[in-house]
């Protein structure tokens, strides 16, 4: 189930900070939308209609409590966190009083502000949540497995349909999971894999380039060396020169 996130803070650093923690540690949500200023999230707000809201309550424009009247008054409230520097009872008071889940106090660790919301989001959404990490825990899985396989054997013909075939899965799905993982096509991950080993038996110097080729899955040494110029910036004779300097 897709989970629409939008984090508003005037702060740069914990704006951008949280997103960036938040992306890290779950795939749960599939869009957040970032706003630096009140005015900003009452557009994302009607906008884009985010489930739930990281609201701070000072901020340019708009402060965070004129930002819950509005959505309120419209009827497209998320589900909303305060985040405040602000220990004021009269702030949470109005927060609670407009319907906020919650008032965080800054400062506050990002692993307890994921944690926050998770519990939003399980709120929210119930059993399907567990279902969709259960999901993709097992994506997960099945792209270690893969990876796993390639590291060891690549310098074998290595195929998309091979490699599927021995996870379990499908060449279009394992293909997928590359794009969505790994961020970079299975062929991409393999010649990156590939040339890291090149490049340790290039230092090492005592192999002539075509066996290097050959020894790392390539069946082609003009093909070995584009490839390994297009990942490196520098032909394997460029490479091997410049680390042979380096001794």
């Amino acid at each position: 189930m897709s989970i629409k996130l939008l984090i508003a803070d005037d702060e740069d650093v914990i704006r951008n900070g949280i997103a960036k923690y938040v992306q890290l540690h779950t795939d749960r949500f599939d869009k957040i939308y970032l706003a630096s200023n009140g005015q900003e999230a009452i557009e994302t707000i009607f906008r884009d209609k985010p489930d739930i809201m990281l609201l701070d309550v000072q901020m340019p424009l708009k402060d965070g409590i004129e930002v819950m009247q509005e959505a309120k008054r419209a009827g497209i409230m998320p589900c909303t966190l305060i985040l405040s520097g602000y220990d004021e009872f009269r702030y949470c008071q109005q927060a609670i009083r407009y319907g906020a889940r919650d008032y965080l106090l800054k400062p506050i660790r990002s692993s307890d502000i994921l944690h926050k919301i998770n519990e939003a989001a399980d709120d929210l959404f119930g059993i399907e949540i567990a279902v969709a990490e259960k999901q993709s825990g097992e994506k997960n899985r099945l792209v270690e497995l893969a990876k796993e396989y390639m590291a060891e054997n690549y310098f074998e013909n290595l195929t998309l349909v091979n490699v599927a075939q021995k996870v379990g899965i499908t060449a279009g799905y394992l293909s997928t999971l590359f794009s969505q993982k790994v961020d970079k096509g299975f062929v991409d991950y393999l010649n990156e894999l590939r040339i890291d080993h090149a490049c340790t038996y290039l230092q090492q110097d005592y192999l002539k380039t075509y066996e290097i080729a050959y020894k790392v899955g390539f069946n082609d040494e003009k093909y070995f060396s584009k490839v390994f110029k297009k990942i490196i910036g520098q032909s394997p004779s460029e490479y091997r020169k410049a680390n042979r300097n380096l001794r």
